[in-house]
This record gives C-alpha cells, sequence and structure tokens, in this order.
C-alpha cells in the first residue's frame, strides 16, 4: 500500500478513511445509501466511483468531496493544505493579511446565511430532485465555509508569525 495521498489510490483513500472512521464497508455502504460490493470494488481499484457515489460516500467518511473529485481528475484540489493557496497568503504583509482576513470572514458570514436559508427551504414543499440539489448546494457551502474557517486559522498564524519578526526587528533597532 502507498505510503501517503498523493500516491493512494482514490479506493485506497475511501477505505483508509472509512477504517479511522471505524466503519465496516458494510456499515459505509448502508449509511451512503450505495452497495456494498461496489464499494468494496472501488476500495479494491477494480471500479472508478462515479461523482454521485462520491458525494454519498465523503459525508461519512470526513474525506471532502471536491478533495475526491480532484483525485479522480474531476476538478481543482481546494483544500487549504493546496500549497497555492498558502504560497499566496505567505506572500502577504500584515496589512494585506489584515484586509485578506476582513474579506474572509465576509465571506464566511455569507455562506452561513446561504447556508441557514437552504436549510430552511428544505422544510418547502419542494421536489425530491430539488431537495437533493439544495443538499448539495448545503454540503458544498459547509465545505467552503470550513476551507474558510482554515484561512482564516492560516492567516491569524502568519500575523502572528509577522508581529513577532516585527518585534524581533524594533527590538534590534533599539
Amino acid at each position: 500500500m502507498a505510503t501517503n495521498s498523493e500516491e493512494k489510490t482514490i479506493g485506497e483513500i475511501i477505505a483508509s478513511a472509512r477504517e479511522n472512521k471505524n466503519l465496516s464497508q458494510r456499515q459505509l455502504a448502508k449509511l451512503a445509501g450505495v452497495n456494498s460490493s461496489g464499494l468494496s470494488k472501488i476500495e479494491a481499484g477494480e471500479r472508478d466511483p462515479s461523482p454521485k457515489i462520491l458525494r454519498k460516500i465523503s459525508k461519512y467518511i470526513d474525506v471532502n468531496y471536491s478533495d475526491l473529485m480532484y483525485k479522480m481528475g474531476y476538478g481543482v484540489e481546494v483544500s487549504t493544505l493546496n500549497p497555492f493557496i498558502k504560497d499566496y497568503y505567505e506572500r502577504m504583509n500584515l496589512d494585506e493579511l489584515n484586509d485578506a482576513e476582513i474579506n474572509v470572514l465576509g465571506t464566511m458570514k455569507n455562506l452561513k446565511q446561504l447556508i441557514n436559508s437552504c436549510k430552511e427551504r428544505l422544510n418547502d414543499n419542494i421536489s425530491e430532485l430539488e431537495k437533493e440539489l439544495l443538499q448539495h448546494t448545503i454540503e458544498d457551502n459547509e465545505y467552503q465555509l470550513k476551507t474558510s474557517q482554515d484561512i482564516i486559522d492560516l492567516i491569524q498564524s502568519l500575523k502572528l508569525e509577522a508581529r513577532n519578526r516585527n518585534e524581533k526587528k524594533n527590538k534590534k533597532n533599539n
């Protein structure tokens, strides 16, 4: 078996995450509403999962749907572990970090409002297809909210480092 997630197959990632959640294949299949023999084939690398199956599985194994889609070649990696996102913020000065923090906090406020609005709509008299679309919208925006929080944590860490550097610099100059 591969040693890191870069080398792991989609099946290995799913199996590892499932095991970390202490779920059997049958338990995960039942929770996600997928066929257990199909899940077994996905984990064994004998079959590729569809985007719909990835979405169903991802919420029970704490692996982001978008990251699984990226691994399958269907999108871009959006995780804050993405080195380009980290590099973007690491290149900012303290004032730029402060502005970025304000912007991300505003985005988070909007995402929370959108999520709450969608959750309220789930109680409306709408079709199953509309409910499924709303649920996907909620899940996608909850992930964006989590990613935004990860970015806030990164920004705050970088701001602290910048302040510490400035304090050391000021002490040297005095």
